[in-house]
């Protein structure tokens, strides 16, 4: 706790000695955090710069939430659940350091100070963003740079387009709701990825080491200290008029084998429904509570299609996605698939409110042979008091079908509402 402290204080020191040095924060080629980021995807390419020297820009996110929700199961083999009441949850923050190291070089580097999974203070991710190559000659490969963006890093890696509307610990500005989807696909891994953006048109190539936590430890079938991952997503987004945006993509992500693979298991922020279905709060780690995983530790191909439709003010994200793979002692490949749907409507001045809801439902095989089924339903409404200041108010209700009898989640379901204050800058 002392050495937290001691962190969170020079966070902090260095957070206001940064605002205040800064009266330009703005960088190139950059998503921001607050509600100007809201409904960007990969980082935008433009081959203008602003570079004027090294640059630092100090940034942070912090969140809080108020929890009404009850929650039960069969109870068919005495396995009760802890009992939960109304009140706030921990409270989250982010520490961000990006940095413009050269023109058309930047840094990024998130840290979570306090989160649901970790007491102690910890690093994220951070990757390298190149948009121009002067650093080996000045325009050198211009005409290609022009168009494209590498990112190395130990970082969040680009599966799908779900993960840029997820809540990321307390970085939720970009979230019109206060939980992610059931199925969070989300991890960071050690990589590249090769981005190309022309036209509308969205090409991008990537590999990893397949590994959440580092390791050189030769676990894998064949001896070695782990296999890789392989990315890749095609897609077109284009502004068609003043009123009407189009974006449509499809990602994969495929390993052969990793020692364990955290897909569906990396957001070590956690879900943000606190305690539900949780049999024992003592013993259970119980971080990801709300969430599925299905349990695809060591191979897995997952291939996620994301269409995205804004006309005026009324929005529409889907998410169709299925992913199979096993265990390296199962014999066969399982699947699992899952669905979701949201609309929302911004309105008000510079669409700073909004209304909106979303239904999402898993299917998938679990280890021990039964057919379950999730299905959550999402209503919520939002307002945006200034760029840096979102309040949400969200219903949820959530249902499980299809577990065992001896299972914590026979026949279980938990609803309520969750207020969440969330800042970013």
């Amino acid at each position: 706790m002392v050495i937290l402290k001691k962190v969170t204080v020079i966070a902090l020191m260095l957070l206001g000695l940064g605002i205040y040095a800064q009266e330009n924060r703005d960088l190139d080629n950059y998503r921001y955090t607050d509600k100007r980021g809201v409904n960007v995807f990969e980082a935008p390419k433009s081959t203008e710069t602003s570079f004027k020297g090294l640059k630092v820009r100090f940034g942070g996110a912090s969140t809080l939430q108020f929890q009404g929700i009850d929650h039960e199961n069969s109870d068919l083999a005495g396995i009760e659940l802890q009992p939960i009441g109304s009140n706030f949850n921990l409270a989250t923050a982010n520490l961000d350091i990006d940095v413009a190291l050269y023109d058309g070089v930047r840094m990024h580097l998130r840290t979570f100070l306090s989160s649901r999974h970790h007491h102690e203070t910890y690093v994220k991710g951070g990757y390298f963003q190149i948009d121009k190559l002067d650093f080996v000659k000045e325009g050198f490969m211009e005409d290609f740079m022009k168009y494209a963006t590498l990112k190395v890093g130990h970082m969040e890696n680009n599966y799908g387009d779900a993960h840029f509307r997820r809540s990321d610990n307390a970085q939720a500005m970009h979230n019109p709701f206060v939980g992610n989807l059931i199925m969070d696909s989300y991890t960071t891994e050690v990589g590249a990825e090769l981005l190309v953006q022309k036209n509308g048109f969205i090409g991008m190539l990537g590999v990893t080491n397949g590994k959440l936590n580092q390791s050189v430890d030769k676990t894998s079938e064949d001896g070695s200290s782990g296999g890789a991952s392989f990315l890749a997503k095609l897609g077109y987004d284009k502004q068609i008029n003043t009123d009407l945006r189009v974006r449509i993509t499809g990602s994969m992500y495929n390993t052969g084998y990793v020692p364990n693979s955290y897909l569906y298991a990396g957001d070590r922020g956690g879900s943000r429904y606190y305690g539900v279905m949780i049999a024992d709060a003592a013993t259970a780690d119980n971080f990801r509570s709300g969430r599925y995983n299905p349990n695809l530790k060591n191979k897995i191909s997952a291939i996620m299609f994301n269409p995205f439709i804004k006309y005026k003010g009324l929005e529409f994200f889907g998410t169709i996605e299925t992913a199979s793979g096993k265990a390296t002692a199962e014999l066969e490949n399982r699947t699992a698939n899952q669905f979701a749907g949201e609309l929302i409507y911004r309105f008000g001045k510079e669409e700073n409110l909004y209304i909106g809801g979303r239904y999402n439902s898993v299917d998938s095989e679990e280890m021990t042979g039964e057919d379950v089924t999730i299905k959550r339903s999402q209503l919520v409404a939002g307002w945006f008091l200034t760029k840096n200041i979102l309040m949400k108010m969200e219903y949820v209700n959530q249902k499980y079908e299809g577990f065992a009898t001896t299972s914590t989640l026979n026949q279980g379901k938990f609803n309520g509402v969750i207020l969440e204050a969330a800042i970013s800058f």
